[in-house]
């Protein structure tokens, strides 16, 4: 029940919340946390690594993606700049006439939309090429 503390005319009850429970649980929950922290072993992630595939493909186009979101497909005999959907067909033309272990790289500048490279591994999905790489820069 609060306390009714009377000042000249009336009475008023003080009402305050009592912050010493408050303070206990949470002192408690700190002591808890302090002592089981040291107890969880941190979890390891097996990152993919790069160059971990087992043999190179024997023939590689490119489809390069330059800092204005052109678009270019690279074969080791010509380089044309083409759309999207154009490189995605381009590079099933061309992989139906090369080995069956033939691929297809997607190289694109660093400062590129994420949303750009998405867009032309799903053309290349689209018009059904079998093996896509993305083409990464390995600073030692």
């Amino acid at each position: 029940m609060p306390s009714v503390v009377s000042r000249g005319r009336g009475r008023r009850t003080i009402s305050e919340i009592n912050m010493v429970p408050f303070i206990d649980v949470m002192l408690v929950l700190l002591i808890i946390f302090m002592v089981t922290a040291p107890l969880i072993a941190p979890s390891m992630i097996n990152l993919p690594s790069v160059g971990a595939a087992p043999t190179q493909p024997p023939k590689v186009a490119q489809i390069l993606i330059d800092k204005n979101e052109k678009l270019q497909f690279k074969t080791p005999e010509k380089t044309s700049a083409a759309s999207p959907k154009e490189a995605a067909l381009l590079a099933k033309k061309w992989q139906e006439s090369q080995p069956p272990d033939s691929a297809v790289v997607i190289s694109a500048e660093k400062s590129i939309r994420y949303e750009t490279v998405v867009k032309a591994m799903d053309e290349l999905q689209k018009a059904g090429v079998k093996r896509v790489g993305l083409s990464v820069n390995v600073t030692p």
